[in-house]
């Protein structure tokens, strides 16, 4: 592996798959100790105190974000979905709650502002090869799609 050459297709589908095992363990321990052991009164009242907006609402809601987020993230299933909902959390984390804190732990926005920086990724690339979406893509690419036109498209062309 040379350094200052361009990383093959499987390479890239390697790291893509390290970024998202990390990030959607992370994502999925975070969201169980809101659901499992907070529970929804204890993270109702945490959203309340920290001055998040209906809190009832949203504490919830972004205890299941990050629990399916995150393993949907590990698993590669509907990665740009996921992707992007776990990076809204994290923008909203940023701004409401760490931002005034600074920028280190404890407390600050290191912690966020990087998994913010990781689920942009994953919404941005996808899941690489070695996941749920590139098996369904597959499939998907295999399927006959008629051209708007009505006439025979490139991609029928091509597997004839």
């Amino acid at each position: 592996m040379s350094l200052f050459k361009s990383p093959s297709p499987r390479q890239v589908s390697i790291g893509l798959t390290v970024l998202r095992v990390i990030l959607g363990a992370t994502f999925i321990a975070h969201g169980a100790q809101k659901l499992f052991v907070f529970g929804f009164a204890g993270v109702t009242g945490g959203f309340a105190q920290m001055g998040i907006p209906m809190p009832g609402l949203f504490g919830p809601f972004v205890s299941f974000v990050e629990f399916f987020g995150g393993i949907a993230i590990v698993l590669g299933l509907l990665t740009r979905l996921a992707g992007l909902g776990l990076a809204i959390n994290m923008i909203v984390a940023i701004l409401s709650v760490h931002l005034k804190a600074g920028f280190f732990n404890p407390g600050g926005v290191e912690f966020p502002l990087a998994l913010f920086g990781i689920a942009t990724a994953l919404t941005i690339t996808g899941a690489g090869a070695f996941s749920i979406d590139a098996l369904l893509g597959k499939h998907a690419s295999k399927a006959e799609l008629p051209a708007a036109d009505g006439r025979e498209s490139a991609l029928n062309r091509r597997a004839a």
